[in-house]
């Protein structure tokens, strides 16, 4: 018998439909009490519900603090750090072309800005967030790649079912399940379903570049439309034409980097998005500085270093590196296309909005008198708030993992703990940033332009600049808890809220009614994610409060339960 029980219970099926029989018809696992208690105490959602309580203690005392905080986050940094060098890496491809742009002319850099911000980053929110929010942020667990495309209730059961199974099971690079062999069976499966999610999302992707890209055929006219000025609507929409290429990298680097970060292989894409920036400014340099190629040799090296990255990526892929997880393509990735799409359209919409808040700061600068300085100055602004803001993107989806294993283990002190410690490190980090930039807001802007009026207004900017950056490496780590929590669409209410019916017209108060310019718009919209950060900050340890009592609660009539059971297992096993 005990050699049975070490036996995987689910065995490898090519049927993916095929109903967990073996499993459920297996009913000499549970003929003793011996080996159902030995059931419950080996797996996490019974033990942390009956065997007793393993939260983390109260802590005490300076040094009991020190300790936690330390165990802590050598926890958030083990699953951050790979993710912040790689979100670092790629972001500073647009921000290394647009500090060149600053050194190439003023009306480049609007051009180059006005392009990122309103026809790259509309489509940038598009591409990224056409993945339902449920893929990404849960599949950054990596165990949890349940086949989620499939909608029919036979599936979604065994999806849930599976999900019971994996949601704890350790793997290691290659997806190779490490853990209880009773859920390896079940890895496996889930495996293929992550093959046939990713490959129908490189599918649905490529359909919708193709439609983006008429955006970037017709930049120069929609950005008329919306009020910018002729010549920079000119410059930017003919930039806007060199940088097709670069929609359709987006296309495949998505949906190739939630594989690889599904299979705990962040490190590699941290490496080949390390080789790709160097090579960018090596030859950004050289294009745009060396030879006077300009705005068009800018793109030229942005478009190579894209689509160097997915080729980097593919290679390594498909060399072996994670052959126990990719064994090639199947056909089923395009079943039921529509229904995924259906299922994205609604979080991606809600998403973007997000998104867009950011790029319609770019926009409204295009309004103001000398359009040209005041959009280079607030690009300038945004740029280093950006790089910043991908460490705390980061811990965003560090705490959502940190979070989401507590809370799934009934850990709500551990979960607790967990937020106050992601907060603070981002909120230190992002003060240091905020000093440095103080202190040296005299010199920095000289990096970014040789215009003398641009620099000055960014001289003006830098406290507010300063400002952003600590409450912009607060709020994305508040949403990530959030999200960690399961609510998901409640946080994109908020942000929606906040964002649009009161920091945009605030900012447009400020910036047109009291005549304060660019400082008005960028002051008011932060005043909008000031509101958004107080109501995450408040609402969620009310949240986790409650949530600590309706675990206590759940554990105590859980224990009652599985006492009964162990008692009538008991009565049996003696009557036979």
């Amino acid at each position: 018998m005990a050699e049975k029980f070490k036996e995987p219970l689910l065995e490898h099926t090519e049927d993916e439909d095929h109903a967990p029989a073996q499993f459920l018809s297996n009913h000499s696992f549970f003929s003793s009490t011996k080996h159902l208690t030995q059931f419950l105490s080996n797996h996490s959602f019974f033990s942390s519900f009956v065997i007793g309580e393993d939260d983390i203690p109260p802590i005490v005392g300076v040094w009991g603090f020190y300790s936690a905080f330390k165990a802590e986050s050598s926890k958030l940094w083990f699953l951050a750090g790979p993710a912040i060098l790689t979100s670092i890496f790629q972001y500073s491809l647009g921000a290394i072309t647009q500090t060149f742009a600053g050194h190439v002319g003023t009306l480049d850099l609007a051009a180059f800005s006005v392009e990122n911000s309103v026809i790259s980053g509309l489509c940038f929110g598009v591409m990224v967030y056409i993945v339902p929010f449920f893929f990404n942020n849960v599949l950054n667990i990596k165990c949890v790649s349940i086949g989620l495309t499939i909608l029919t209730m036979r599936q979604l059961v065994r999806a849930a079912f599976d999900l019971f199974w994996i949601c704890t099971v350790p793997t290691d690079g290659n997806g190779k399940c490490t853990g209880d062999p009773l859920r390896a069976g079940v890895r496996r499966r889930a495996d293929r379903h992550a093959r046939r999610l990713h490959a129908a999302i490189v599918v649905i992707l490529l359909v919708t570049s193709f439609l983006l890209m008429f955006m970037y055929i017709f930049a120069e006219p929609i950005l008329l439309l919306l009020g910018q000025t002729e010549a920079i609507s000119r410059t930017a929409g003919k930039f806007a034409l060199w940088m097709i290429p670069q929609l359709y990298a987006y296309a495949f680097n998505f949906p190739i980097a939630k594989f690889l970060q599904a299979q705990s292989d962040i490190m590699a894409m941290a490496w080949v998005s390390a080789a790709a920036l160097g090579l960018h400014v090596l030859f950004s340099w050289l294009l745009m500085l060396k030879l006077g190629w300009g705005m068009a040799g800018g793109a030229v090296v942005l478009n190579i270093s894209w689509w160097f990255l997915v080729v980097a990526q593919l290679i390594y892929i498909f060399s072996g590196a994670c052959a126990k997880s990719w064994t090639g393509f199947s056909w089923k990735a395009f079943q039921n296309l529509w229904g995924f799409v259906r299922l994205s359209v609604a979080s991606a919409v809600m998403l973007c909005l997000e998104v867009w808040y950011f790029t319609a700061l770019i926009l409204f600068a295009g309004y103001l008198k000398n359009a040209e300085v005041g959009v280079d100055a607030l690009s300038i602004c945004v740029n280093i708030s950006g790089w910043i803001t991908t460490i705390a993107l980061g811990f965003n989806a560090a705490i959502s993992v940190r979070v989401s294993n507590e809370l799934g283990a009934g850990h709500p002190r551990a979960a607790k703990f967990s937020v106050l410690v992601v907060v603070l490190s981002s909120f230190l980090i992002a003060l240091l940033v905020a000093i440095l930039i103080l202190i040296f807001q005299k010199q920095y802007p000289f990096l970014f332009s040789d215009n003398l009026e641009v620099i000055e207004v960014v001289f003006e900017l830098t406290p507010l600049l300063a400002f952003c950056i600590v409450l912009n490496n607060v709020q994305p780590v508040l949403s990530g808890v959030a999200i960690g929590a399961g609510w998901q669409s409640l946080v994109a209410y908020v942000n929606v809220a906040c964002y649009y019916l009161f920091g945009i017209p605030v900012g447009l108060l400020m910036g047109y009614k009291f005549k304060l310019g660019v400082q008005g718009i960028w002051c008011g919209m932060a005043l909008g994610t000031v509101v958004q950060t107080l109501i995450l900050f408040s609402g969620l340890f009310t949240e986790l409060i409650g949530i600590k009592r309706l675990l206590l609660q759940r554990r105590e009539s859980r224990s009652g339960e599985v006492n009964q059971v162990l008692k009538k297992t008991t009565w049996r096993n003696n009557l036979l």
